[in-house]
């Protein structure tokens, strides 16, 4: 995450940028992702956290507001990729893995209607999220 976006990139600050993620069956997979390399949220300044978490919430406030979602799932692990990262995740009740982790062995097949109806929808969210994160 140091050197490439890790995702589809939808919006670059000085200090962080959003990416959706690649997660397959999660469209609506979302990052926030420090620019600069630190491992954990602590090494961060109080404003810089706070900053941070104010990103954070204005791509939940999104994901609520465009997709109605189930349940937001907010995580940040780092044991894979120890470089600072949110994950931000609409889940639905229609999900494979639902209301398992998305890193849990599925519950039930994967439904490609319901998911490429929610891709769908997509753009419009994340033309909110660009006006609103400047």
């Amino acid at each position: 995450m140091c050197d490439a976006d890790g995702g589809q990139l939808i919006w670059r600050g000085e200090k962080l940028r959003v990416i959706r993620a690649d997660e397959a069956g999660f469209p609506a997979f979302y990052r926030v992702v420090w620019n600069a390399h630190v491992a954990e949220f602590s090494d961060l300044s109080p404003a810089d956290r706070a900053h941070c978490m104010d990103v954070v919430v204005q791509v939940e406030q999104a994901l609520r507001q465009h997709l109605q979602p189930t349940k937001i799932n907010l995580a940040t692990l780092g044991n894979m990729v120890a470089h600072l990262h949110w994950h931000v995740i609409a889940r639905f009740d229609w999900d494979s893995h639902f209301p398992a982790p998305v890193w849990a062995t599925a519950q039930r097949p994967r439904d490609a209607a319901p998911e490429d109806a929610l891709r769908a929808r997509l753009p419009a969210l994340e033309a909110q999220l660009r006006a609103s994160l400047g």
